[in-house]
C-alpha cells in the first residue's frame, strides 16, 4: 500500500464526527458573506437592470432617471469597464451585453444607499431594445441546428456491424429536464478597495481562483491585486463553480469606481431567473441485444440544452458521454454528443456533472426494453455488469468490477429484495387502483476533473508555539464536511486530537491557483496536500523528539498528541515536543502541495484515462402507486455505497442520503418550466420560486432509508484509502424512477413496456398508467429492418409492423 493511502495506529480519519460547523449552522452563528454586510462600513447595494425579452437587441440604454432616485449612487455600465467587458472564460459573456440573450439578462447594475434605492432605480432606467427571433426550447434549437462548442464522439468497434448481429434491435429518443440548484444561500458577493487599492472580494463561489481571475480581468488588473475569500457557502452543488464570476466583478468594479464596499446579493427570484442549472437534455438512440440479453451495440447522439453561452457545457457533455456506459459492458458503441444554444440561462455545474444524464439515458433504456426482452430488469442489468479485464468506450480500464457485483448482491441480501417482490406481486394482484414497484440500479462513476490540469491542490499548515494547528487549503467549505475531513487528515498525519486543529477559511492569497472544489475530488486533492504538509512538519519533529528520546529518528512515532520510540514507555508531550522544536528553530509550518498521478486524456478523440479511479454503489427502492392520480409515495430505500475506507463516516453517509434526495427531485419532483409561446412572455421561467418550483421536502423522503458503507474497500494511492463521496450518490436515485415505471407498468399486462417522462412528477406517472392499461400499444417487438432515429424528429415514426425488426418504438 502506498505511504497516502495507508493509516497509522489510532487515526483520527474513519471515526464519526459531527460537522466541524454544525453548532454554528443550527445555532445561526455560522457567518456567510451576506452577513458581513452588517459588519461593514457604508456598503452600497447593487442591482441589476433586467430585460423581458428572450432575444432582442439593445437600441438604447438611457440610465439619466435613475440617477433622479433618491439614494441611487451610480449606474454601472460597459463604458465603466477598464479591462475585458466578460465574465466567461471562453470570452462569450459579456458582462454588460447589448444583446440580450436571455428573458431578464440583466445589461447594467445600479447601485444605491440601500437596496431599496438601487431597486427602484433600476426600475427607472429606460432599456430600448429591437426584439430578435428566439429559441426556448432543446428540440427547437435542435431543429434549427442551433449549436455552439465541440462535437465530441467516443467510438469503440463497429456499431453497425454489432447491430446487425444483434438479435434484438430498439431504437427511440429521450428528453428529460435539468434541475434548478436552490441552494439555501443565493448568489452573494461583497468588495471594498483598501488604501493601496487592493481589491478584497468576499464571495460565495466554489472557485475563488478563478473568480480572482475574472475580476482581475474584467478591472485591468493582475490577479495579485485582486484577493478573494469564501467563509462558507449555504449550499453549491456546482451552481457557484463559474456562475459567481460576474457577479463578484460587477461588485468590484463598482467598489474601484465608488471607492466604498458594494454588495451585491441575488434575490431568490433573481437567482432563478439569471443563473444557469443543470443541462436538460435529448437522446436519440438505438441499442442491439442478443439473444442472452447482453448489450451487442449501442448508437447515440445525446444533444445537451446548453443555454445561451458555452459555460461549462463542453466539458459537462464529455463527462455524460463517458458515463453513459454506466456500470454495462458496451462492446461496439458510437456516442456523439452536441452543445444546443437556447435563448435561456447559460447551464452549468450540477453535482455530477453530465454524469447523471448519461446514466439516465442508458437506464431508460435497459427499463424500456427489459419487457420487450422478456427478462427481469434486475438480471438484465447484472447480466451487462462490467467484469475484471474490461475497459470504458473511452479505453480506460475498470478496475474494481467485481464490487459491482458484491453491491448488488448485497443489497439483493440485507434488502431481503427477492421476498419483497414476492409480496410485492401478491399485493399488486389484489389492489387493481394502486400498485407497488421494485426496482434496483448501479452507480459507477469516474473520480477527477476531465480537464486534467485541475488535478492538482496545494495547502499551507502552521503549528503554533503551544502546539495548535491552523490549516488553510485551497478547498471550499459549502456544508459537505470538506473541512471535518480536512482537520481528521491533519490530525492524523500529525498525531494529535482533533480539538488541536482549526481550519482557516479559503483565501487565494494563502493557497493559489487553486482548482473549483468540484468533481467530487475535493478530499482528494486537498487532503492529499494537507498531508503533504504535515509530514513535512512530522519529519522535522520527529528529529527533535529522536534526540529527546535518544532514539532513531526512524523509530519515533507521534499518536495521541505523545511521541514514543518503538517499545519505549517515556514520551514526549507534542506540546512540550513544538516548544522545543522552537527554541531549537526548527521550521514549524509548511506549503502542501498534491497532484492526481496516472491520468490522461485527449479530448480530440475523447480516449485516455481521465479518472483516478471509480466510485460504484447499488441502491433499490420500492414505491406505490396510486391509480387514479399518478401520486406515489417511496415506502423503503436501500443503499450500500462504495467510499473506499472513509475519512468521516458520519460526514460520508450524510452526504449519500442528501445526494440519493436530490437525485430523487430531479428525477420526479423538479419540473423547470420556460413559456415557449409567442407571447410577450416567451422565454420567461414559470417556475420562478418555490411555489412552483417543487423541491423535496420530509414527505418525500422514504419511510424506511437504510444506508450503509462497502466495507474492506480501501482505494490504494488516494489519502488514506478514501474515495469521493460528493456526486455519485446522486445517481443511485434512478432506482426510485425505474421503480416507478414498474409499479404503472403493472397497472397493464405482463411484460408491458411504457415510456416514462422525467422528471416522472405524478402527472408524468398518471399518462404512463394510461398507457399500461392500453397494452403499450405504441411499443412492441415485431419484424422487418432498423430504421435509425433522426435527431431532432421526436418520437421515431410508427411504420407498419412487417418493416420493423425487434424494434421498440419509443414516444416521450
Amino acid at each position: 500500500m502506498s505511504a497516502l493511502s495507508e493509516r497509522p495506529a489510532h487515526p483520527a480519519v474513519g471515526v464519526s464526527l459531527p460537522h466541524e460547523s454544525a453548532a454554528l449552522h443550527v445555532t445561526g452563528a455560522a457567518l456567510y458573506t451576506d452577513d458581513l454586510v452588517h459588519r461593514t462600513k457604508d456598503v452600497l447595494h447593487a442591482h441589476p437592470v433586467q430585460v423581458p425579452y428572450a432575444h432582442a437587441r439593445v437600441t438604447a440604454l438611457k440610465t439619466e432617471p435613475a440617477l433622479d432616485v433618491p439614494g441611487v449612487v451610480r449606474v454601472l455600465t460597459a463604458g465603466d469597464v477598464p479591462g475585458v467587458n466578460d465574465a466567461g472564460v471562453k470570452h462569450d459573456e459579456p458582462l454588460f451585453p447589448d444583446e440580450v440573450m436571455f428573458f431578464g439578462h440583466a445589461v447594467c447594475w445600479v447601485l444605491g444607499e440601500t437596496f431599496e434605492a438601487a431597486r427602484l432605480g433600476a426600475a427607472a432606467v429606460v432599456v430600448e431594445v429591437e426584439p430578435l427571433p428566439s429559441l426556448v426550447s432543446l428540440s427547437d434549437a435542435i431543429a434549427a441546428e442551433s449549436f455552439q462548442g465541440a462535437t465530441p464522439q467516443i467510438v469503440r468497434g463497429d456499431v453497425e456491424a454489432g447491430m446487425a448481429g444483434a438479435a434484438h434491435v430498439f431504437s427511440g429518443t429521450f428528453e428529460f429536464a435539468g434541475q434548478e440548484h436552490f441552494y439555501l444561500e443565493t448568489h452573494c458577493s461583497l468588495a471594498h478597495v483598501d488604501e493601496a487599492g487592493q481589491i478584497f472580494v468576499q464571495s460565495s463561489t466554489q472557485h475563488p481562483s478563478e473568480t480572482q481571475e475574472i475580476v482581475a480581468h474584467v478591472l485591468g488588473r493582475a490577479s495579485h491585486e485582486v484577493t478573494v475569500q469564501c467563509l462558507r457557502m449555504g449550499g453549491g452543488f456546482g451552481g457557484k463553480e463559474m456562475q459567481p464570476h460576474g457577479l463578484a466583478a460587477i461588485a468590484a468594479l463598482g467598489a474601484t469606481l465608488t471607492g466604498r464596499p458594494v454588495r451585491l446579493r441575488l434575490t431568490r427570484t433573481q437567482d432563478l431567473t439569471m443563473t444557469g442549472k443543470r443541462h436538460g437534455f435529448h437522446a436519440d438512440w438505438r441499442v442491439g441485444f442478443d439473444a442472452d440479453g447482453r448489450l451487442r451495440a449501442l448508437d447515440a447522439t445525446l444533444t445537451s440544452d446548453g443555454g445561451w453561452s458555452l459555460d461549462l457545457s463542453e466539458p459537462v457533455l464529455a463527462r455524460a458521454l463517458c458515463h453513459t456506459d454506466n456500470a454495462y459492458w458496451l462492446p461496439d458503441v458510437r456516442l456523439t454528443g452536441r452543445v444546443a444554444r437556447t435563448h435561456k440561462t447559460s447551464q452549468t455545474a450540477f453535482r455530477g456533472f453530465g454524469g447523471p444524464q448519461g446514466m439516465l439515458v442508458i437506464e431508460d433504456i435497459l427499463g424500456r426494453c427489459a419487457p420487450l426482452l422478456g427478462i427481469d430488469p434486475v438480471e438484465l442489468r447484472r447480466r451487462n455488469f462490467y467484469t475484471e479485464g474490461q475497459a470504458t468506450p473511452y479505453g480506460q480500464p475498470v478496475r474494481h468490477a467485481q464490487r459491482l457485483h458484491q453491491l448488488w448482491d448485497q443489497v439483493l441480501d440485507t434488502g431481503s429484495v427477492a421476498e419483497r417482490r414476492r409480496e410485492i406481486a401478491e399485493f399488486n394482484a389484489g389492489h387493481p387502483y394502486t400498485k407497488r414497484g421494485l426496482a434496483l440500479t448501479p452507480v459507477k462513476f469516474g473520480i477527477s476533473f476531465n480537464f486534467t490540469a485541475f488535478n492538482q491542490a496545494g495547502a499551507l499548515v502552521h503549528v503554533y508555539k503551544d502546539g495548535s494547528v491552523l490549516i488553510n487549503h485551497g478547498g471550499t467549505e459549502m456544508g459537505q464536511g470538506l473541512h471535518t475531513k480536512m482537520v481528521q487528515v491533519a490530525a492524523t498525519a500529525l498525531g494529535i486530537p482533533v480539538e488541536k486543529v482549526r481550519l482557516a477559511p479559503t483565501r487565494t492569497d494563502k493557497v493559489p491557483n487553486t482548482s473549483a472544489t468540484a468533481a467530487s475530488s475535493g478530499a482528494d486533492l486537498n487532503g492529499g496536500a494537507v498531508k503533504d504538509a504535515c509530514d513535512q512538519i512530522l519529519a522535522r519533529l520527529t528529529q527533535v523528539a529522536a534526540t529527546m528520546l535518544g532514539v532513531n529518528a526512524h523509530d519515533v512515532r507521534i499518536s495521541g498528541g505523545i511521541a514514543q520510540g518503538i517499545g519505549a514507555a517515556a514520551g514526549v508531550a507534542w506540546d512540550d515536543l513544538v516548544r522545543t522544536a522552537y527554541f531549537q528553530r526548527v521550521q514549524l509550518f509548511a506549503a502542501g502541495y498534491y497532484r492526481t498521478e496516472g491520468l490522461h486524456w485527449d479530448s480530440s478523440v475523447m480516449h485516455g484515462t481521465p479518472f483516478k479511479y471509480f466510485s460504484y454503489g447499488v441502491a433499490a427502492a420500492e414505491v406505490e402507486v396510486d391509480g387514479f392520480t399518478g401520486a406515489y409515495r417511496t415506502r423503503r430505500v436501500d443503499i450500500v455505497h462504495d467510499v473506499g475506507d472513509s475519512l468521516s463516516p458520519l460526514i460520508d453517509i450524510g452526504q449519500i442520503e442528501g445526494g440519493f434526495v436530490q437525485g430523487a427531485g430531479w428525477l420526479t419532483l423538479e419540473d423547470l418550466r420556460w413559456d415557449e409561446s409567442d407571447t410577450a412572455a416567451r422565454g420567461r421561467l414559470t417556475t420562478q420560486a418555490a411555489s412552483t418550483y417543487k423541491l423535496p421536502s420530509f414527505s418525500e423522503m422514504p419511510e424506511v432509508f437504510n444506508v450503509a458503507l462497502m466495507t474492506d474497500a480501501t482505494e490504494d494511492g488516494v489519502v488514506y484509502g478514501s474515495k469521493a463521496v460528493g456526486e455519485p450518490p446522486l445517481m443511485l436515485a434512478l432506482c426510485v424512477r425505474e421503480a416507478l415505471r414498474e409499479a404503472a407498468a403493472a397497472f397493464g399486462p405482463g411484460n408491458v413496456t411504457v415510456e416514462l417522462a422525467s422528471p416522472a412528477t405524478p402527472e408524468a406517472v398518471f399518462w404512463a398508467i394510461e398507457q399500461a392499461r392500453a397494452g403499450a400499444a405504441d411499443s412492441h417487438t415485431t419484424a422487418g429492418d432498423v430504421t435509425p432515429p433522426q435527431p431532432g424528429t421526436g418520437a421515431h415514426p410508427l411504420r407498419p409492423e412487417s418493416e420493423q425488426v425487434g424494434q421498440a418504438v419509443s414516444r416521450v
